[in-house]
């Protein structure tokens, strides 16, 4: 059973910076695309990053490149986001999801993962 569990939401005034953490567990495979998605209130959900562990592949969403950065740390099983200038846009639900393909964990298959989302809130 793979589970993803993030910590490290919260919330910041414009500018700040905030650190997620995604720990999986229960995958068989260490090669493995995780990443970061992200839902606003009234809107659809998008993907914000994504890595691909066997490599160190990064892919990021167009509106976070420059300030958002995704890491991995293969010891712990765990991906970062590290989040930088932040921006009240940038307030949402952010989950974690894994899948075996990074094409499938982009459009948000029904064959991701996911964690069950921390929030964080960006004050102007």
């Amino acid at each position: 059973q793979v589970q993803l569990v993030e910590s490290g939401g919260g919330s910041v005034q414009a500018g700040g910076s905030l650190r997620l953490s995604c720990a999986a567990s229960g995958y068989t495979d260490s090669n493995i695309c995780m990443g970061w998605f992200r839902q606003a209130p009234g809107k659809e959900r998008e993907g914000v990053a994504a890595i691909y562990t066997g490599g160190g592949s990064t892919y990021y969403t167009p509106s976070v490149k420059g300030r958002f950065t995704i890491s991995q740390d293969n010891a712990k099983n765990t991906v970062y986001l590290q989040m930088n200038s932040l921006k009240p846009e940038d307030t949402a639900m952010y989950y974690c999801a894994a899948n075996e393909r990074l094409s499938d964990l982009w459009v948000g298959s029904p064959g991701n993962y996911w964690g069950q989302g921390t929030q964080v809130t960006v004050s102007s």
